[in-house]
């Protein structure tokens, strides 16, 4: 049970990342205003953390049931480590880095569109593919 959970959440990570491909392409505003809101305020930093723990958590578990699982199990890994690593970074150093940071994401906003999707697209054929729970192509 908990890997079929845990393959549903690396989806929804899959369709958050394809969703934010969307909005760069398709409403960059929207995209602009949704990274520029990382690191906004103390709610807005533990909630992104938390929300790429639980994604690195998820990668990390269903890894085995995708295509390509190491690779798929370093980046769950890196995902845990750095929002791990970030929740004990005061929040305000956070956004200071973020206010450096996000005004060069929004700028080169098609390619991080471009990057997410392709991420995204990977990701879902991975778990699509696999041998896991949820990989009926490979059935």
């Amino acid at each position: 049970m908990l890997n079929v959970a845990a393959g549903a959440v690396v989806l929804l990570f899959a369709a958050f990342l394809v969703g934010l491909a969307g909005a760069a392409f398709l409403a960059p505003g929207l995209a602009a205003n949704f990274l520029g809101g990382f690191a906004s305020s103390l709610k807005a930093h533990v909630t992104e953390q938390v929300l790429r723990l639980i994604a690195g958590g998820a990668l990390v578990l269903y890894a085995p049931g995708m295509l390509f699982p190491r690779a798929f199990q370093v980046l769950g890994w890196l995902l845990v480590v750095t929002a791990a690593g970030l929740l004990l970074v005061p929040w305000r150093l956070h956004n200071r880095f973020a206010s450096w940071v996000v005004p060069l994401a929004i700028r080169h906003l098609r390619l991080q569109g471009a990057g997410a999707l392709l991420l995204g697209l990977a990701v879902a054929w991975a778990v699509a593919a696999g041998p896991g729970a949820l990989g009926w192509l490979a059935r």
